[in-house]
């Protein structure tokens, strides 16, 4: 295969912050890398490297003459009015026909092609973009952070749009089910390094810890070796019978060296001051409407939400899943029915924007330490700072220096530092890297406050909802399902629309791709089965258990209140009771640890986290 793009002792530095030292890495024809590191490591950097939108410091960036490269603009780069297919020509320059055939790949057909780019939700927007990409007939695509406010549909639409592309690409993104679905090697920046493995992130993960668990033991092994030597050297040197053994055994010492660590994945820690635990019913609604004095998104909303819920709220974008958010947030006026949270909740609203609220002379630490709740300590403050990857000397930043990211991690911590008994979370993992993502997903669903939020991360959502609610065509209810369904139920009805365009079009569809979300939803379901199961024998051996326990209870306690029941029958019986609950009690330890490990095999499976 041939490289298309080859980074030579690569250098890059912003002022005192160096993001590459003598990095390399080489790109070769076809690869699909997904790309991983913590913000700030320098990802987005690297594209604009890429794309010889800035210029290394050090080193080159070779771009062979056969590379065809195409990239995902973040910016909108439509003109007021131009429709969908306007839009794809004047980009493009391809013909009509082409630009609705590549169009409806992503389901922009019929009306949407003729339909304004600016009337069209964020997520049929980033369609149109990835549209107008593929028509450019790439060889390596570039993506940075492309999942970032997309809808499940459209993530869907993506994910198979990327699996079925013959060319390369290079996707930025802190979603892990993303890159397990469509990447095939894993590019981590990391400690100004580009190291490129050649499996999927699941895979590469194991490997970085596992390869972190070496350095450390021989780490160990050399610290420990040191110290005899050392003392060796320090008792036998000054004696003249010992000096040449002294000397040999301090040579040996000067050769030990510690090997530099390759950090393993983190566990991000989040600790979220803790709030009382309440019971009852935390939010209530009757036939609540929402909307705009110009618009109802949706109206008759009846729903009943227990407190220490978490409610992931879920729908396309552009269906009013802000919009319910907001006004439940009193951000945004009810147009009709009722809605009331009980009383004394103190409520937190975290909105997608929200960051532009703050004052821009505040430092972090006078900002959180300001809109944190009564009785949270300075320690507190910087260890949750610390989470959010503002550690050290980064909390005495000014807000102004501050990146778009940096600031949305400042709200959310100031939210989960104010004590409020419901938090309402609007895409809150955006600016997160995924071992944060996770951090935060764990740390809240032991929250014991009521949660709603709206999140496409799907490993986020496995984590923590413990309730459903659907936004769709006018209507919000609670989904019957679980999300595992909702995902299965999303991902078969476009796949089911692709099979019916392809026999209307007399084209035989191609087979499609067993998805992975019908083989999880299959396995979640086997899971489910057999801890059903097991649930049932134990409860089965306690009720036995309970019985062998009483009828023994009543032959000891005869014994012990008449002296004259003693007899031959009764002792034999109590003998065979002893034995039997033995046994009754060794079966249920079984399958109690039973039940006990297939619960922890099904919360890791949901949550998508590898075991630990």
């Amino acid at each position: 295969m041939a490289v298309l793009i080859q980074i030579q002792n690569l250098g890059k530095n912003y002022g005192d912050n160096q993001l590459f030292a003598n990095a390399n890495v080489s790109i070769a024809e076809g690869q699909k890398i997904g790309v991983i590191g913590r913000n700030g490591a320098g990802k987005s950097t690297l594209c604009r490297l890429i794309l010889n939108e800035e210029e290394p410091d050090t080193g080159t960036v070779i771009r062979h003459n056969a590379l065809r490269l195409s990239y995902l603009q973040q910016h909108d780069s439509f003109e007021p009015g131009e429709t969908v297919l306007e839009f794809l020509i004047r980009h493009t320059g391809q013909e009509a026909w082409r630009c609705g055939k590549i169009a409806g790949s992503f389901q922009l057909k019929h009306k949407l092609l003729d339909t304004p780019v600016d009337k069209l939700s964020g997520g049929f927007q980033t369609r149109v973009k990835l549209a107008a990409m593929l028509l450019e007939d790439p060889n390596v695509l570039l993506l940075d952070e492309p999942t970032n406010y997309l809808d499940l549909n459209t993530l869907f639409l993506l994910e198979r749009f990327l699996r079925n592309f013959q060319g390369g690409f290079l996707i930025v993104s802190h979603d892990r089910e993303f890159l397990k679905r469509t990447a095939h090697h894993t590019l981590d920046v990391d400690n100004g390094e580009l190291f490129l493995f050649p499996g999927e992130i699941e895979a590469y993960l194991e490997f970085r810890d596992e390869q972190a668990r070496q350095q450390e033991r021989y780490n160990d092994n050399v610290a420990t070796k040191r110290k005899e030597l050392e003392t060796f050297v320090t008792r036998f040197r000054a004696q003249a019978n010992k000096a040449r053994q002294a000397q040999s055994k301090q040579k040996q010492l000067d050769k030990l060296e510690f090997v530099e660590t390759r950090q393993a994945g983190r566990q991000v820690n989040i600790r979220i001051p803790p709030v009382e635990h309440r019971k009852g019913f935390a939010l209530t609604t009757n036939d609540l409407q929402v909307g705009y004095p110009e618009r109802t998104i949706a109206s008759g909303i009846a729903l009943s939400v227990q407190r220490g819920a978490k409610v992931a709220v879920v729908g396309d974008n552009g269906q009013g899943k802000t919009t319910f958010l907001r006004t439940i947030a009193q951000d945004l006026q009810a147009l009709g029915g009722t809605f009331q949270w009980k009383k004394d909740l103190k409520i937190a609203y975290y909105a997608q924007h929200v960051y532009k609220e703050l004052i821009e002379s505040d430092t972090i630490l006078e900002y959180l330490e300001r809109n944190s709740g009564t009785a949270v300590t300075r320690q507190q403050v910087l260890d949750l700072a610390g989470s959010f990857l503002f550690s050290g000397d980064d909390v005495h930043k000014p807000i102004r220096v501050l990146s778009g990211g940096e600031r949305a991690r400042v709200c959310l911590a100031r939210m989960l530092l104010s004590k409020s008994d419901v938090l309402l979370l609007d895409e809150p993992t955006n600016h997160l890297d995924f071992e944060t993502v996770e951090g935060l997903g764990r740390a809240l669903r032991s929250f014991p406050g009521t949660i709603f939020f709206v999140s496409h991360d799907r490993t986020f959502v496995r984590m923590l909802a413990t309730n459903i609610v659907e936004v769709k065509d006018g209507n919000i209810s609670l989904y019957a399902g679980e999300y595992e369904d909702y995902l299965y139920r999303l991902e078969s009805t476009i796949v089911a629309e692709e099979e019916a365009e392809g026999a209307a079009s007399g084209q035989e569809a191609p087979a499609p791709k067993v998805s992975d979300n019908k083989a999880r939803y299959q396995a979640r379901k086997e899971l489910q089965a057999t801890r059903k199961k097991i649930t049932k024998e134990v409860a089965r051996l306690e009720d036995t258990l309970q019985e062998l326990q009483s009828e023994k209870q009543e032959i000891v306690d005869l014994f012990i209140s008449d002296s004259t029941a003693y007899n031959r029958e009764r002792n034999e019986r109590l003998e065979q009771l002893t034995a039997s609950i033995e046994e009754c009690e060794a079966t249920w330890l079984e399958r109690q640890e039973a039940l006990e490990e297939i619960t922890q095999d099904l919360e890791v499976f949901l949550s998508c986290a590898p075991r630990a």
